[in-house]
């Protein structure tokens, strides 16, 4: 039974029962619809140029497009060139203008197989969703073209709209919003498995696009969570994402894109380490700095500084913490100059690098007065940064733990598990989380780490336990045992240097873990998925992203530079569209090349018998609640209980 006081409400935006009536009608055609396609991305990792690429491209859908449209009737060279200017207008115009002897007779062409495309991505929707995609200056004409189903009265109509566009000097104009919409239209809506942060260029690239995307969810990963603890003010997280962002040489991340102000860390880290080479914090170059570039030995100096500041914030948030359970990470205090080793897990190890001058061996944890005033000038570069408030409150707005959609269960690492395939029972608060209360949990904490009262005990707790999340053993972001930093840059002995994975990694490849887990989520295992993150697929080493008998996809596929070496891929997108669901195995995306050469390899990994609509998405639940809510309200207008306006 519906409440009066609500249907009055809802008379306000209905005031008759034609108005109810027709809203109605309209919903009811709406379920019928086939469902959009949903695209998934993992681990962005600052790559903007090759995930602009491939939202651009669909993650390969455009060319498939083309290919459905236009096989027996253009060459195949026709249909590379067509699919790189959907992915690149602005540049494929200027090649045609200076290859094209007929330049306007291409426009022409060109712009009839665009309009093709475009009603075949368009055809989804309704009608009035569309309109709302289309671009204000050509709404009208492209709406024409759009429903050119004139029968024999309308062919010389159109033509001329086409003709006339091209003899105004709009067509490259014209061109590049039908573009630019089949870009749209093809991706109804976009999930982000986590980690857009860090190794990668410019991570505040993806961010903008982000928030540019008419639909898109966020479900946070340790890399992101990182910089959400940066952006709340905690020392560790900001020493961290400092210190990897110059370990990527990614300084136009910092300077350019958040407006960090680095120049006192480099005046301490050249007077600190002047005779220090710092050979062991060299930048690995995966991509060249554009505005600012520093000089490589002087970002060694600028490394190592952070790297030690970030040991000592850490070991201090340890002992401030002892609920972490992390004791066994504060190793500076291990350290032993007359012998040149370092005490880890009970065994001595020797240490790659003993020059340590802002380090007291009577107090190894506390901060110089000089690294003090430094963290504060740094810290304050973040907290006023107006690009990165905006970025990471989009973080938070769009952003979780997890996600239930449309039968998808979606986070980033893992649920964390015992070694006997049961949920793991974490406390930090005096009671015990596990499973789906778990995430629950920490969702509640990371959002009051940015938005409790400052000042308050409940906002400083969390703000702290953001930087466990990022590294710590029950972290469900992290999902290992311990993060090897320390280990990997002063031990050379790389047995030190494993990190052991949660028991969840080895429990998912079958299938009896998957559907515990999703039952857990309160979904069911014969109609659902789970879509996963974190661990890069060693494509190349023959392992499989699809785990659990086919209930789990991992989606990092190494779109990050940094793992292509290890995967041999350039990345993952899952596809969900109303027909099949389908892994794209990207290329590694390389200069020069036609963008369409880049197209990536799409596999369907399972058709769906019965294709689905609207009706049968968390959309189409909600629509259905909108219909029982209104047929109530035309209900009520016909027994007199609500009169008409």
């Amino acid at each position: 039974m519906i409440d009066q006081r609500y249907l009055e409400l809802l008379a306000r935006e209905y005031p008759s029962a034609r108005a109810a009536a027709s809203e109605i009608i309209n919903l009811k055609a709406i379920l019928s619809l086939p469902k959009g396609t949903e695209y998934f991305f993992s681990d962005l990792h600052g790559e903007h140029e090759a995930f602009l690429y491939q939202l651009k491209s669909a993650s390969g859908v455009v060319r498939k497009k083309i290919d459905e449209l236009f096989e027996q009737s253009i060459s195949e060279s026709d249909r590379i060139a067509l699919a790189g200017l959907i992915y690149s207008p602005e540049a494929e115009l200027s090649r045609a203008r200076r290859d094209c002897a007929q330049y306007p007779d291409w426009c022409r062409i060109t712009i009839y197989r665009l309009v093709e495309i475009c009603k075949e991505a368009a055809s989804k929707y309704t009608r009035s969703k569309v309109r709302k995609k289309l671009p204000a200056d050509f709404a009208y004409i492209i709406d024409e073209l759009l429903h050119a189903d004139g029968g024999s009265n309308k062919p010389h109509y159109h033509s001329e709209i086409i003709r006339t566009i091209v003899e105004t000097k709009m067509g490259d104009e014209f061109i590049t919003a039908l573009c630019y919409l089949i870009q749209q239209l093809l991706i109804d809506r976009l999930h982000i498995i986590g980690d857009i942060y860090d190794r990668g260029p410019r991570a505040d690239a993806i961010m903008d696009a982000l928030i540019r995307c008419h639909d898109v969810d966020i479900q946070w990963g340790n890399h992101d969570i990182s910089w959400m603890g940066a952006a709340a003010g905690n020392w560790a997280c900001i020493a961290n994402v400092i210190r990897l962002a110059i370990s990527y040489n990614n300084f136009d991340l910092l300077e350019d894109g958040y407006g960090i102000n680095l120049r006192a860390l480099s005046v301490f880290a050249e007077h600190i380490y002047r005779d220090d080479p710092c050979e062991l914090f060299l930048p690995h170059v995966l991509d060249e700095t554009l505005y600012d570039p520093v000089d490589i030995r002087l970002a060694a100096k600028m490394h190592k500084a952070m790297a030690v500041i970030q040991f000592k914030a850490e070991g201090q948030l340890i002992r401030k913490h002892p609920e972490y359970g992390m004791e066994n990470r504060i190793l500076l205090d291990k350290i032993n100059l007359k012998t040149g080793t370092v005490l880890l897990d009970g065994k001595e190890y020797p240490m790659r690098d003993l020059h340590f001058p802002t380090v007291d061996p009577e107090q190894p944890l506390e901060l110089t007065h000089a690294e003090e005033e430094l963290m504060k000038t740094i810290a304050a570069s973040f907290l006023h940064s107006d690009r990165l408030t905006k970025h990471i409150r989009f973080l938070y707005s769009h952003g979780s733990m997890y996600l239930r959609i449309n039968s998808n269960l979606l986070y980033h690492g893992c649920i964390p598990l015992t070694k006997d395939c049961e949920f793991a029972e974490v406390s930090f608060s005096g009671a015990p989380h596990s499973g789906r209360a778990y995430l629950e949990y920490l969702d509640k904490v990371v959002r009051s780490a940015y938005f409790a009262p400052r000042g308050a005990k409940e906002r400083e707790n969390a703000c702290d336990f953001m930087w466990y999340l990022w590294c710590g053993a029950n972290s469900p972001l992290f999902g290992k045992t311990k993060l090897s930093t320390f280990e990997r840059y002063f031990i050379e002995d790389k047995s030190t240097h494993a990190e052991k994975f949660n028991p969840y990694y080895k429990f998912i490849e079958s299938r009896p873990a998957c559907e515990m887990i999703l039952r857990e989520f309160g979904l069911d295992p014969e109609t659902s998925h789970i879509i996963n993150g974190h661990v890069p697929v060693r494509l190349k080493e023959g392992e499989s992203p699809v785990k659990g008998d086919g209930l789990l996809f991992m989606i990092d596929g190494g779109i990050s530079k940094a793992y292509q070496k290890q995967t041999g891929i350039g990345g993952y997108t899952f596809i969900a569209n109303s027909r099949y669901l389908a892994l794209a195995e990207h290329k590694p995306l390389k200069a020069g090349r036609n963008p369409a050469e880049n197209s990536p390899r799409v596999m369907v990994v399972e058709a769906i018998k019965q294709r689905v609509t609207v009706g049968d998405t968390d959309t189409g639940a909600e629509i259905a609640r909108q219909i029982e809510e209104l047929t109530a309200l035309l209900d009520a207008y016909r027994s007199g209980a609500i009169k008409e306006k």
